[in-house]
């Protein structure tokens, strides 16, 4: 339909060329030869002068052939007078344009169409009145201009044709293509299964729709291999570090129930409720990773003075500390942060069980609170072995620990996720002189200093 238009449209704007063509030179002979008419005297050779400018004006446009090779005349004149013969240069017979030409209503220098009776063309006509109480009709039609405007719509035709099949051809190719690309990512998407997340859709060599929707598919797939996979192995995880308290917890109670000793049954008892304890931990632990890393941990903040909570735990600590000849050192400033009191209790006693678990015996331990760019910080640092080069990029993953450690490997996975709950981070260093620096950041969560 586009094409349909654009070539209508320079139909019409040809066509209106050769009509202001064809009406340029029309007004323009016609004014000649009303001239020549009002100048010439009236004498005996008056009519033949007339008619001879009239026959010298007609041949100034070639005659033309119709489609049976028959040779028309393409220009007429006439001239009437009162009670005397017309003077007619033009096609024959005369008497079929005559009547047609004097009794069309026609305004003085202004061409308008008349329609002769056995002419397929009309004839554009120019009327100019004379003093004599006569009239002039100059009368033109313009048939090459009609045969090349017959072959040019020809053409244009054949052309729009061509357009309008190749149009259909493009696009049944372009939607074949498409439509193939499509099945081949339903059919590719049908295979998938839970059991196997391996296949990808194919991209092509283009950046087109299809091309960036079969891309952001496979980032999709494999965000969801690497969700799969970490499942299977937080299962699996889960799963090992179960099996032990729960052999423990039995062992305990069939120890207890075999011994008839009254005694001993309260030190099998006890130690199956700490075991259910260290149970239970895992389990509230695992779950909070799980609820933080789907971004549904939740939190009930209240304002807590973070130094009294680490000045707290700290003496609680001390005790254990001094047993493996720690020596603990704090500078704790009085920060007033917006957070979930005991999921902070929970993180800073980990950090803390972390440093006895792992620091050999009689290390140095100081530990910092202060607030640092309307952020509040908390540095936990040591001189002792540090972290292994492997594990220093991973000390935040579930379940990554080091060779000879005891625990699950839950502990600063639980501590890096109650950091991005409370909009913070955490970050390990080298120390400098050997050790580790760990700084825990709350960050926008201060609300104010407190001077003492």
């Amino acid at each position: 339909m586009g094409s349909a238009v654009a070539i209508a449209i320079m139909y019409l704007l040809i066509a209106r060329d050769i009509r202001q063509r064809s009406d340029a030179w029309l007004s323009g002979e016609a004014e000649v030869l009303a001239d020549v008419s009002e100048n010439t005297p009236r004498d005996a050779v008056y009519d033949r002068l007339v008619q001879e400018v009239a026959e010298l004006a007609s041949r100034e446009v070639p005659d033309t052939s119709d489609a049976n090779g028959k040779h028309q005349g393409s220009v007429f004149f006439l001239k009437t007078e009162p009670r005397q013969e017309p003077i007619w240069v033009g096609p024959t017979p005369k008497e079929l344009f005559i009547p047609a030409v004097t009794s069309m209503p026609l305004f003085p220098g202004v061409p308008g169409n008349v329609r002769v009776q056995g002419w397929k063309k009309a004839f554009r006509v120019v009327y100019h009145a004379q003093k004599d109480g006569g009239g002039l009709y100059l009368g033109f039609a313009d048939l090459g201009g009609a045969q090349m405007l017959d072959r040019l719509t020809e053409r244009c035709l054949m052309v729009w044709g061509v357009t309008v099949a190749l149009g259909f051809l493009i696009t049944w190719l372009a939607a074949h293509r498409t439509l193939t690309r499509v099945d081949c990512i339903s059919d590719t998407v049908s295979r998938m299964g839970s059991d196997d997340l391996s296949s990808r859709l194919p991209e092509g060599r283009y950046s087109d729709e299809i091309t960036r929707l079969s891309r952001t598919f496979n980032r999709m797939l494999d965000r969801i291999q690497a969700s799969v996979h970490q499942m299977r192995i937080l299962t699996d995880s889960v799963a090992h570090d179960l099996k032990s308290p729960v052999t423990s917890i039995r062992g305990s109670l069939e120890v207890a129930l075999s011994d008839g000793a009254p005694g001993q049954w309260h030190e099998r008892v006890a130690e199956a409720i700490d075991g259910l304890d260290r149970l239970s931990q895992l389990l509230n632990t695992t779950l909070d990773l799980a609820e933080a890393d789907a971004g549904a941990l939740q939190t009930r903040k209240e304002t807590v003075e973070l130094s009294e909570v680490v000045r707290h735990l700290v003496d609680l600590y001390k005790p254990a500390m001094a047993e493996h000849g720690h020596e603990v050192t704090t500078n704790l400033e009085p920060v007033l942060i917006d957070a979930d009191s005991s999921l902070l209790n929970r993180t800073i006693a980990n950090l803390l069980d972390n440093e006895i678990a792992h620091l050999p015996p009689g290390c140095r331990i100081k530990i910092s609170v202060c607030a640092q760019l309307g952020e509040a910080e908390l540095t936990i640092e040591d001189n002792g072995p540090g972290f292994p080069p492997e594990l220093r990029s991973r000390a935040f993953e579930r379940f990554v620990k080091g060779p000879h450690s005891a625990g699950h490997g839950l502990g600063l996975a639980f501590v890096d996720a109650v950091a991005r709950a409370h909009g913070g981070r955490v970050e390990i260093a080298d120390r400098d002189g050997g050790g580790v620096l760990l700084t825990l950041t709350l960050d926008e969560s201060v609300t104010e200093n407190v001077s003492r």
